[in-house]
């Protein structure tokens, strides 16, 4: 019996104390708890034996001198889904567990829906060109092989690798998340704030956009919602198994895409400020497992000097080397410091703004209330990411994307934070009212969004445009257009160009008119929508196209959110060359 009181690991549900108790930590031995604290329990593997004699189990004890770890109740009345508190009342362990099991399993049977719907129905977008080519071709040498390589060996062979076939692993990393995430923050803060965590990720429109694009991101957020936490669970209750997971999905996360090592950036240099003290290495070198450690670090060191150093230098020197080449048209660019704020902007409106602000109280809750050195070190796996992310972006452009590796802790921090507020005695009845309130507030924040991707898919429907333009074109037409590997796509027979500005039509126009041709130009543009969208003023576009071409079409439908996704399409007939108009 004393034995598998050590064996504890908490993580069920939350109970506050209302006498001062002796508890007994995995690792940590005993201590007296005071009153008002929120302790967390689980089930023992002995309680399902000892439930047949009509005994429950707790973990706890008034007094710290009792040799005893256990404290067996005797109540054949009471029923087994009941677990009862020292100092009275009663914790409902086993019932909230089989409750969990069918929300989670709920919640993924949704999240699976809302992931999978119209899948291979939205046109390919800008970046999935790449991993379309990436996947036919997979080079172990790229610095994020992972989603290829499983693309080419596990679709490939069944399907092909078209829309739906690209994004099948992608949405099936996001259903899969669901469950995870879960059993992780499970782990960290408690079954309640767990279960509040995956209903949030579960109708998340940045996670299900994610879940829908055919690239590496939502891998990124399944491993990275792993391995830092797997990592520090490993760590604190001296859990090998869960070392090894951390370590393993680490190394995954990393050949997922590079930016997923940044996480560890943050513990790193929290632990060396906590820890790394001239008054205190003398005495931690004289610890075998001290040493073990620098040893990782240093060796992790080298490795990030050696991969990611200059994989982050290559890729600041190919963007000074060739600017403006991605397949989107520019808008100009803000001074800095604006810049940075527009691009923190841009990630709390992705989040939803009450999801980003629950998180954070959410983690300053987890700090003043329960775990400080888990607050602390959910804070360093965000805030490195993002600051560093952030002054990078003054020197060269950074992808949105790359802040995904810190959601899961936004997540988990508006979790604790809607728990929190459901514990909480408003004076009003019933007591679930505010707190289903507050919560359908969070959800509904990010319901313009998620409707308006089921109507879209957040994309240009570059296919529908190449379907109605391929009765219309003639032999000798030129195409410009916005992401314009993708119109190639669609349109395999035609030259399409890269839309920039207005110089280039008109020296495509006067191409043509040197070469005797009736071909005409076509442009296929982004309609205006938000302040923050490329418009076509930028290098004289706007003007050429009002002034040599007619609007002929668009494609698209319409957004209930700030976004819109219509595609212009504009004719512009071929100029006659001086013979002809002196003849007409």
């Amino acid at each position: 019996m004393a034995r598998a009181a050590y064996r504890i690991v908490s993580y069920v549900t939350f109970v506050k104390t209302e006498v001062p108790i002796c508890c007994r930590f995995p690792g940590r031995g005993a201590r007296i708890v005071r009153p008002g604290t929120m302790l967390e329990f689980i089930r023992l593997r002995e309680v399902s034996r000892l439930r047949k004699r009509g005994r429950l189990i707790i973990a706890a004890h008034r007094d710290c001198s009792v040799e005893a770890d256990m404290h067996v109740v005797e109540d054949r009345n009471q029923p087994v889904e009941h677990w009862h508190q020292p100092g009275g009342g009663v914790l409902r362990g086993d019932l909230l567990d089989r409750r969990a099991v069918w929300l989670v399993a709920a919640l993924t049977l949704l999240g699976a829906l809302v992931r999978f719907w119209q899948l291979g129905d939205w046109s390919f977008q800008a970046t999935e060109m790449f991993t379309l080519r990436d996947s036919v071709r997979p080079q172990f040498g790229n610095p994020r092989p992972l989603g290829y390589l499983l693309n080419y060996f596990l679709v490939r062979p069944l399907l092909p690798l078209d829309e739906f076939g690209l994004r099948l692993l992608p949405a099936l990393f996001g259903v899969l998340g669901i469950p995870v995430l879960y059993f992780v923050a499970r782990r960290l803060v408690g079954t309640g704030a767990a279960l509040f965590c995956i209903l949030l990720l579960t109708l998340s429109p940045l996670h299900v956009m994610y879940s829908q694009l055919a690239r590496y991101w939502s891998l990124v957020f399944l491993l990275s919602a792993v391995y830092p936490f797997a990592l520090y669970l490993g760590i604190r209750d001296r859990n090998r198994t869960m070392l090894v997971v951390g370590i393993v999905t680490a190394i995954l996360a990393v050949l997922a895409h590079p930016v997923s090592i940044l996480l560890l950036g943050g513990p790193a240099v929290w632990i060396a400020a906590s820890y790394l003290r001239p008054s205190r290495l003398r005495q931690l070198w004289s610890r075998k497992s001290f040493r073990w450690a620098v040893f990782g670090a240093a060796v992790l060191a080298i490795i990030v000097a050696i991969r990611f150093v200059p994989l982050l230098y290559g890729w600041i020197v190919q963007h000074d080397r060739n600017p403006g080449t991605g397949q989107f048209l520019q808008r100009p660019p803000a001074p800095p410091g604006l810049k940075q704020i527009f691009y923190l902007a841009a990630y709390l409106e992705s989040l939803t703004v009450p999801v980003a602000l629950g998180g954070m109280v959410g983690l300053y809750l987890l700090w003043r209330e329960r775990d400080r050195r888990l607050a602390a070190y959910l804070i360093s796996l965000a805030v490195f990411p993002v600051v560093f992310l952030a002054l990078l972006s003054l020197r060269a452009p950074v992808s949105q994307y790359y802040l995904l590796p810190t959601t899961p802790i936004f997540f988990i921090g508006a979790g604790v934070f809607l728990e929190r507020i459901g514990r909480l005695d408003w004076g009003r009845r019933p007591r679930w009212l505010i707190p289903a309130t507050l919560t359908g507030i969070f959800v509904a924040s990010g319901m313009p969004t998620l409707l308006s991707d089921m109507r879209d898919g957040r994309r240009y429907d570059f296919k529908g445009v190449a379907q109605w333009l391929t009765p219309r074109l003639g032999a000798s037409d030129l195409v410009f257009s916005d992401q314009y590997m993708v119109t190639t796509h669609y349109l395999p027979a035609t030259e399409v160009r890269k839309l920039r500005s207005g110089a280039d039509l008109g020296a495509a126009a006067e191409e043509l008119r040197q070469a005797g041709s009736n071909g005409g130009i076509w442009i296929v543009a982004p309609a205006p929508s938000h302040p923050f969208r490329t418009k076509l003023e930028r290098g004289g576009l706007s003007k050429w196209i009002f002034e040599h071409c007619q609007l002929r079409h668009w494609e698209g439908v319409g957004r209930v959110d700030l976004r819109q996704h219509y595609l212009q399409v504009f004719r512009c007939p071929p100029t006659p060359t001086a013979e002809a108009a002196a003849t007409s």
